[in-house]
């Protein structure tokens, strides 16, 4: 199967702090691959260095095509999405609005469309008028996912999306995350939450100060005792 993400000797840098120090690892087509690491080892700044928010050192291929260097939105307009933990929705404009600003053209036809966004969280469409700025923790991070999927992307990088989120809209989340893996789309998740993760992910990788640590299957990361005592357990 060929790679459609491949991170070769990857470096980032928060002014001389040294953080991503050569990660290596891919994604292929239609897989769904985790990143697990405690916090502070470095698997947002991976994924913000692999959108461009933070400036890379060594080789991000995409579709083959060597990304390092270029613009987000550029990166974007390539087929990488990308869903920031910080919930960045668009907080005065109504959700409808936001999910429409998602599409890369207003004449773009592609996997996903507003009725599928609505057909999977209604909720959504119960508040498409409703300026996103006054939904729950949840409710917006369901918006950002969609806007995302909007964008029609050939690979979602999905940062931390249950990250305090009741339980309920934990299922939810994990259900998105289901629906857009049977469309054939790649996910590089970064996750706490080792139950999804090892639930939907071919593969994991697991970080630690800069690096990857292991790589492997959910089962073979489960019969692994030494590296998550060592590199995931408190």
């Amino acid at each position: 199967m060929a790679a459609l993400l491949e991170v070769s000797g990857l470096n980032a840098y928060y002014g001389k702090s040294h953080i991503l120090q050569g990660v290596d690892f891919h994604v292929d087509e239609g897989e769904i691959v985790s990143l697990l690491g405690r916090n502070g080892v470095g698997r947002s700044t991976t994924i913000k260095a692999i959108m461009g928010d933070v400036p890379p050192v060594g080789s991000i291929k995409f579709k083959g095509r060597e990304i390092a260097g270029l613009k987000p939105h550029q990166i974007a307009r390539l087929g990488l999405g990308y869903v920031p933990e910080n919930r960045d929705i668009f907080p005065s404009l109504t959700v409808r609005q936001n999910l429409l600003f998602g599409q890369k053209s207003a004449r773009q036809t592609g996997r996903w469309a507003m009725s599928d966004m609505f057909a999977i969280f209604p909720r959504l469409e119960e508040r498409a008028d409703t300026p996103a700025g006054v939904l729950s923790g949840g409710e917006q991070q369901m918006l950002t996912m969609c806007r995302t999927l909007m964008g029609d992307p050939d690979l979602v990088m999905i940062d931390e999306p249950t990250e305090g989120l009741a339980p309920m809209m934990v299922e939810l989340v994990g259900k998105m995350l289901g629906e857009i893996a049977e469309r054939g789309i790649s996910i590089l998740l970064v996750e706490q939450k080792l139950t999804i993760a090892l639930k939907i992910s071919r593969r994991l990788y697991v970080m630690g100060h800069g690096h990857i640590v292991f790589e492997g299957t959910p089962t073979e990361f489960a019969a692994n005792t030494r590296v998550r005592e060592e590199w995931l357990e408190v």
